[in-house]
């Protein structure tokens, strides 16, 4: 008899509870079921990897063995490619059907007919669901995956023919008692298919049955130390608490994240014995140097004009336009996980913030010479005077041109001073930054662990604020003081940096740029501002 293989963390595709560590689907889809029991149509929506697949494909799993329901999930992704061929789209998700019931080894009285029913083009989905409906001996209900994979006028036809379908049924037409359909984004009850720009919607559209609009949420703190205690359970490695609290901090429970740390650190880096917060840190910062296909992915949207106006500001930390078009832009954003909420506009997680940061300021990283390790002190702390000395140097020389070049306008100064951190911190240490719309600065602590004489493992910290001094402003160097003060008191530092970037029309020349000053803050701390 072959020994039952080991279990690991998932980060590729859906999960298999004799494969992977997982949490019980159920527990995170809790509404579902009640809805589907009452014969509801619903969306499901979350940003990719973050379990849908696995939630839906347990739960029609479930709800066929213990019920009188046939419940299915099956991809629409294959039909992306018909665009606005619908006749062409129908058929491949008629395949794409009949394909996962064979899949799922039901009995031959649950199948579909085969071949289907043929007819006319618009009407053939709906027609073959009503016959199935007809001669299936339970109620069936459908789960349509990757729905938003349907493009233009194919989305169209079939959302409206199981809207027809739906209205139907009080007249005694067979259709599927529940249809669940499940995407990257909520699409606005999909009104988004009664065509024009793909990205707005309109008050027209086919699909106004839905009942409600489920988000599959993140992981708790709870849940992630349930996850990985799984892993304790089967092998006795353990992770510590401030393992897992660091996990949950750097993450925010973002599912793919959860895993894939956990796997960096399992996998990749072999770690033996119990796993500390410092592991958690050496893997975060090994999966955001590897630009994972996740992150990739992630990063790639923000090029998105729709992303770029809403990112934008954040990073800036100006306040964002006000009308109803930006309103549809941040639930995109959101919808594709890449901010928190969709009022208090803020990245998701750290580590998507620090992605985020890096992918746009890889173009001035490329203009950073110098060595890292020039920055390190005799007795290995890392020189922060000699840092912004040489920031200021590069500004000069390449600030003008890198601003022109930045897609980020609003954004270029920010982007550009954390490339030359993010530069310089390969070196041995880590940068953390919050930021946020509307906030009018950027937060960056430099953490840099360094060995004292004695041998003691330390941790040195330098906080610094970020602001511009825009057209049309007051000096910033007030309200830049005062937020530097709340800052350190929250990071119980005594002394810190505050950068104000000059980008007044009337600011004195590049090459006169860069001054030092010793300046007291309200709370009396003595502080240092470079003016640039």
């Amino acid at each position: 008899m072959r020994p039952p293989r080991a279990r690991y963390f998932n980060t590729t595709g859906p999960c298999d509870p004799q494969h992977h560590y997982m949490l019980p689907p159920a527990q995170r889809l809790p509404q579902a079921r009640e809805l589907i029991e009452m014969d509801r149509y619903f969306v499901l929506h979350a940003p990719r990897q973050s379990g849908k697949t696995t939630a839906l494909r347990t739960l029609a799993s479930e709800l066929t063995a213990e019920s009188d329901i046939a419940a299915l999930m099956f991809s629409c992704e294959r039909a992306k490619s018909a665009g606005d061929d619908y006749a062409a789209a129908e058929e491949i998700l008629l395949k794409s059907l009949r394909q996962a019931t064979e899949w799922a080894g039901w009995p031959d009285e649950l199948l579909p007919p085969h071949p289907w029913l043929r007819a006319p083009a618009g009407t053939r989905f709906g027609s073959a669901l009503t016959e199935w409906c007809h001669r299936c001996p339970r109620r069936v209900v459908l789960f349509l995956d990757e729905i938003d994979a349907l493009q233009g006028n194919s989305l169209v036809s079939i959302l409206s023919q199981l809207r027809d379908g739906h209205n139907a049924r009080p007249g005694g037409q067979p259709f599927p008692t529940s249809v669940v359909l499940c995407g990257l984004r909520d699409l606005r009850d999909y009104k988004v298919a009664s065509g024009g720009d793909p990205g707005r919607s309109n008050p027209a559209g086919p699909f106004n049955i839905i009942r409600k609009s489920l988000r599959l949420g993140d992981f708790t703190a709870d849940q992630i130390a349930e996850l990985y205690g799984q892993h304790t359970q089967a092998t006795g490695q353990e992770f510590a608490k401030d393992a897992v609290d660091r996990v949950f901090e750097l993450t925010q429970g973002q599912p793919w994240l959860v895993n894939a740390i956990a796997d960096e650190t399992i996998s990749e880096m072999r770690l033996t014995g119990t796993i500390g917060a410092g592991q958690v840190e050496d893997a975060k910062e090994r999966l955001i140097r590897q630009r994972a296909t996740h992150l990739d992915t992630l990063a790639a949207r923000l090029r998105e004009p729709r992303v770029e106006r809403v990112i934008e500001p954040i990073m800036a930390g100006t306040w964002p336009d006000t009308d109803t078009s930006f309103d549809d832009d941040v639930s995109y954003a959101h919808d594709l996980g890449l901010i928190r909420g969709t009022r208090d506009l803020e990245i998701a997680n750290p580590i998507y913030r620090e992605v985020l940061l890096r992918v746009l300021g890889h173009r001035t990283e490329r203009f950073v010479k110098t060595d890292p390790h020039s920055f390190v002190l005799p007795d290995g702390r890392f020189d922060l005077p000699r840092l912004l000395r040489e920031f200021v140097v590069f500004w000069r020389e390449h600030g003008e041109v890198l601003i022109r070049q930045e897609g980020y306008h609003e954004a270029a100064c920010q982007i550009i001073l954390m490339a030359f951190l993010h530069r310089l911190a390969n070196g041995g240490g880590y940068l953390d930054r919050e930021y946020a719309a509307g906030t009018k600065r950027l937060d960056v602590l430099v953490r840099w662990p360094y060995t004292s004489p004695e041998g003691e493992r330390l941790m040195q910290r330098e906080a610094m604020e970020l602001k511009v001094w825009r057209a049309g402003e007051h000096d910033p160097t007030p309200d830049g003081l005062a937020q530097l003060d709340r800052y350190l008191d929250r990071l119980t530092l005594s002394t810190g940096v505050l950068v104000i970037f000059d980008r007044r029309p009337e600011a004195p020349p590049w090459k006169e740029r860069g001054g030092f000053e010793q300046v007291t803050t309200p709370s009396d701390r003595d502080v240092t501002v470079l003016r640039v």
